[in-house]
């Protein structure tokens, strides 16, 4: 009887590509100066296990500039808006933008139209008040917590569970339209998405133990469940506005679990 081999593709996931693919992903989500080699118009779906580091990036930088903020005596709101702009500043507001665009397209009545109203770059009154709240929920729940340690924690877990939860969108659902980003983008293998989110769980447990980190988690799916129910009965499957939208809910919905759970 011969001894079964292992499974080239699982061996790969774990533990080969990670720099390429980390680079891909940290291009796209984030205006660092990465330069990935592109191999080819799949390349950002087949990096998409690699989308939890690029939010741990950005959580490190936006919690960090929080961080110095407190070491400067500021006010802890002040400090909160301070993390959440260098965050935003990291990142060109990409999520921000694809939130704000599907507020305003869900208020159209026909799916056709939605979709138009998607691509405008004009902003409505639905998307500014989507953005106010989404920003003022993160600030006012950043700002509330017991020092800027806890707060640094609480903005690299909510950066990268929001952004892990976006491939197993990628994966379980079809682009809402034949062009556009999201279509571009490809779909990646699901097992790389459950990868990628599998790093991001045990980034919430190691940050926040096994009460908090796990309920944080449970957060990110339901956020992220809702939104791809919502996507697909108003625009008939994701977009790169969805899944910037879904980032963004997904990112309140974490904080706003590990606000409730610290005093």
């Amino acid at each position: 009887m011969t001894e079964r081999q292992p499974n080239p593709g699982f061996l790969r996931r774990l533990f080969v590509g990670w720099p390429h693919d980390i680079a891909v992903a940290a291009a796209f989500l984030t205006r660092l100066p990465f330069r990935p080699r592109w191999d080819g118009p799949d390349d950002l779906s087949q990096a998409a296990r690699a989308f939890v580091v690029a939010g741990v990036l950005v959580g490190f930088i936006g919690g960090g500039a929080l961080w110095l903020a407190a070491k400067a005596d500021l006010h802890p709101l002040a400090c909160a808006l301070i993390g959440l702009l260098a965050a935003a500043v990291v990142t060109g507001a990409l999520h921000e933008d694809g939130l704000a665009d599907v507020a305003d397209g869900l208020g159209a009545t026909s799916r056709e139209r939605r979709l138009e109203i998607m691509r405008d770059s004009r902003i409505g009154s639905y998307g500014v008040l989507a953005l106010i709240f989404a920003v003022g929920i993160k600030a006012a729940i950043l700002a509330g917590l017991p020092g800027p340690g806890l707060a640094l924690g609480a903005f690299i877990t909510a950066a990268a569970l929001s952004r892990a939860v976006m491939p197993l969108c990628m994966a379980t659902m079809r682009p809402a339209r034949e062009d556009g980003l999201g279509h571009g983008a490809g779909r990646p293998d699901l097992a790389d998405a459950v990868l990628g989110f599998a790093v991001a769980v045990l980034i919430a447990i190691a940050l926040f133990g096994w009460i908090i980190g796990p309920s944080a988690v449970v957060a990110a799916l339901v956020a992220m469940a809702l939104g791809a129910w919502l996507a697909q009965a108003r625009f008939g499957g994701y977009t790169g506005d969805v899944l910037g939208a879904v980032q963004q809910c997904a990112e309140v919905s974490v904080l706003i679990v590990i606000g409730a759970y610290l005093p």
